[in-house]
C-alpha cells in the first residue's frame, strides 16, 4: 500500500489507517456498536496483512480496552506499526475527579503513561490531544507535549478536533517557544461532512500539516447499507445511535448517497470505495481512519486505495456534496480567490 509523509515530518504513514474504536466492549458512548476480542485481532490480521501498518486509538475507546487488545495484539509486530493514540476525555462511565480530564499538564503526562502501560509499548509514534481545551493555557499543553517527546515516550504529536484559530495559535506557539508542534491533525472529512474545508484544510496546507480523516463514511451511512425510507438495518452501528440516525435521514444526505452510488455503478464497486476514493484524492489528506467489524468489511474499504475515480466523478461527486459555505467564504470565493 502506497505511504505518504505524515504533513512536513518524516514518519510515513500507509494511505489507509486502521481505527480501533470499536474494538472491545464498550459500556459508554460506543455501547452496543463493537466488535468482541477475537474479531478484533482478525480485524488487526487482516490489516497488517493488506498492508495497513498505521493503527489508532484512544485511551477512552471502551474505556481503555481498545489499548488493552492493541497491547495484547503487538508483541514483535511493535516495530511494523506506526502507533497513534490519544488523550483528553475523563476514562470510565462516572468521569473520575478534575484533573482527570482536558490537557493540563499533569493529566497529558499521567495519561500517556497510562496508555504506554495498556499498550505494552516503550513509546508512541504519534500522540494526540484528543480534543482542544479552552480552559487550560496552550503552552502548557504544548510544553507537556514536547517533554514527552525529548524523554523518547513519544516521536510526533498531532491533535484533533480543533478550530482554526486555535490550531493556528498551537501553531505559533510552538514557534515562539522553539519546541515541539502539532505535525497532524485528525479531523471529521466525508461527503457528507464537508466543514472543515472552511478553515482547517486550509491550515494544513499553509502549516504543512498531515490531516488524518475520521468517520469517513459518516458513521457507515455511505457504506451503500441505508436504504431511503428504510429503518437501519439491525446490528448496525445507526440502529443503535437512533438520535444520529435522525440527523443522517435527510433528503440531502440521501441525494449525495445517489450520486455516490451512480459513480460506484460506473466502475463496478461498492459505495465505500467511492466515498473514500473521494477523499483520498484530496492532496491534502495523508491517511484516512477505516474503521471494521470483520475482515470483509475491512477488505471493502481497503479496495478503495487501488480505485481510481475521474475527473468527471470527482465533479459529480462534488457538485452533489456541496455545502453552503457562508460568509466571509462565499464572500471571498466570489472574487475567485481561494481561502
Amino acid at each position: 500500500m502506497e505511504t505518504r509523509n505524515l504533513g512536513r515530518c518524516g514518519l510515513k504513514v500507509s494511505r489507509l489507517c486502521l481505527g480501533t474504536m470499536t474494538f472491545g466492549e464498550s459500556r459508554t458512548f460506543m455501547k452496543g456498536a463493537t466488535s468482541n476480542d477475537e474479531d478484533a485481532r482478525a480485524v488487526l490480521d487482516a490489516a497488517l496483512d493488506a498492508g495497513i501498518d498505521f493503527v489508532d486509538s484512544a485511551n477512552v475507546y471502551s474505556e481503555g480496552r481498545s489499548e488493552e487488545l492493541l497491547g495484547e495484539w503487538l508483541g514483535a509486530r511493535r516495530q511494523r506499526v506506526v502507533l497513534a493514540t490519544k488523550c483528553r476525555f475523563a476514562m470510565g462511565m462516572k468521569g473520575g475527579g478534575p484533573n482527570d480530564k482536558g490537557l493540563s499538564r499533569r493529566h497529558v503526562l499521567e495519561a500517556c503513561e497510562a496508555s504506554l502501560k495498556r499498550l505494552r509499548t516503550d513509546w508512541i509514534d504519534l500522540y494526540q490531544v484528543h480534543m482542544q481545551d479552552g480552559r487550560t493555557p496552550i503552552e502548557e499543553t504544548l510544553r507537556a507535549l514536547d517533554d514527552l517527546v525529548r524523554a523518547g515516550k513519544v516521536r510526533y504529536a498531532g491533535c484533533s478536533n480543533y478550530t482554526g484559530y486555535r490550531l493556528a495559535e498551537a501553531i505559533g506557539v510552538s514557534s515562539s517557544l522553539g519546541i515541539h508542534r502539532y505535525e497532524s491533525q485528525q479531523i471529521q472529512w466525508s461527503l457528507l461532512v464537508r466543514d472543515a474545508e472552511r478553515e482547517l484544510v486550509p491550515a494544513a496546507r499553509a502549516f504543512g500539516m498531515g490531516v488524518l480523516v475520521w468517520s469517513p463514511l459518516a458513521r457507515g451511512f455511505l457504506s451503500g447499507k441505508y436504504r431511503r425510507g428504510e429503518a437501519p438495518p439491525a446490528g448496525t452501528r445507526l440502529a443503535a445511535w437512533k438520535d444520529r440516525w435522525a440527523s443522517f435521514d435527510k433528503e440531502r444526505h440521501w441525494k449525495i448517497l445517489d450520486a455516490v452510488q451512480e459513480v460506484a455503478a460506473r466502475h463496478r464497486t461498492g459505495s465505500a470505495p467511492v466515498a473514500l476514493a473521494w477523499l483520498l484524492q484530496k492532496p491534502e489528506v495523508t491517511s484516512i481512519i477505516v474503521g471494521a467489524r470483520t475482515p470483509a468489511q475491512l477488505r471493502e474499504n481497503v479496495a478503495a486505495a487501488e480505485l481510481k475515480l475521474t475527473p468527471e466523478d470527482v465533479q459529480a461527486l462534488d457538485r452533489a456534496s456541496a455545502p453552503e459555505w457562508g460568509y466571509p467564504y462565499d464572500f471571498i470565493g466570489g472574487f475567485g480567490e481561494p481561502w
